[in-house]
């Protein structure tokens, strides 16, 4: 299914509106996405403090309406330091694989994550405070995510612990917002002044292991962000994209009368890109309509 129907236009918009021609406004897809995380992480609430069993847990592991789920980056790092995977883990695990390569692999970054709307307002200000040379922006190869994937990886195997684990923003909220908070909070406060007045989305550009996992389905996964002949090049898209080095293949203008697939692992998904292409040439595509 594709929505480049919706024709969203790089036009005035507030963080959830976005105007139409006619000058109304319409909710946005970051209204949407935020809306998503907030009632995925409200149920794990629910469900806890309720006994409502829907959405039992955390992100970390859960049960929805019975069925276990569980993180893969988790279910790796507990054959590492465990040599041994319990039934419902292997279950949980290939339940959430196989949910996400049809979702689109890093679709949890920008619709299921927490730490996503920590990581907008951090990029938010951090852009002002560049804007006003009150600070410089730093950038690192997006490559060096692959270094602590395998790092954390080799921590659970030699210390036989979820060392990651301790240290995970994505879990520590998670888990404050379902338990209430602990002193852990401190490392997702430190992470965000880092984002804030450091680098601009430190922990998804460069370090989340998480991510990382997700990113090996997206390669193969069903849904796609697609470019059509439409694009002008005027790069719009590069400045809001959380991982920009996903759009390379549109600045490739020898594909210029070709629908272009971005087939980048790292997409998340978000839409922003939609959003503000003013010739509508990027959309939501999903393979599985050739099914249909």
């Amino acid at each position: 299914m594709r929505y480049q129907n919706l024709k969203l236009n790089n036009r005035p918009h507030t963080l959830f509106t976005i105007a139409k021609k006619s000058g109304k406004k319409w909710f946005g897809i970051r209204f949407y996405r935020w809306l998503s995380i907030f009632c995925i992480n409200f149920l794990f609430f629910l469900s806890y403090h309720i006994d409502l069993q829907i959405l039992e847990g955390t992100l970390s592991g859960s049960r929805f309406l019975g069925f276990h789920l569980i993180d893969p980056f988790i279910s790796m790092q507990m054959f590492l330091a465990h040599y041994n995977l319990h039934v419902n883990l292997i279950i949980g695990t290939l339940t959430i694989l196989v949910f996400y390569l049809v979702a689109g692999g890093r679709a949890f970054c920008s619709w299921v994550c927490p730490y996503s709307i920590l990581g907008e307002i951090s990029e938010k200000l951090h852009a002002v405070l560049v804007k006003r040379r009150i600070i410089q922006s730093h950038e690192f190869n997006h490559k060096i995510k692959y270094v602590f994937w395998i790092f954390f990886l080799f921590l659970a195997f030699f210390a036989g612990y979820l060392v990651f684990e301790i240290i995970n923003p994505v879990g520590i909220l998670s888990r404050a917002i379902v338990y209430g908070w602990d002193i852990a909070l401190f490392i997702v406060v430190i992470l965000f002044l880092i984002e804030v007045f450091f680098a601009k989305r430190f922990w998804c550009r460069y370090i989340c292991p998480i991510g990382t996992t997700y990113s090996f389905l997206g390669y193969i996964s069903a849904v796609k962000i697609k470019r059509n002949s439409e694009c002008d090049h005027c790069n719009a898209c590069f400045r809001v994209c959380l991982v920009p080095h996903v759009l390379d293949k549109v600045k490739d203008k020898s594909q210029d009368k070709k629908e272009v697939t971005i087939t980048s692992g790292d997409c998340t998904l978000c839409g922003r890109c939609v959003e503000v292409c003013h010739k509508n040439a990027l959309g939501f595509e999903t393979k599985l309509k050739k099914l249909i």
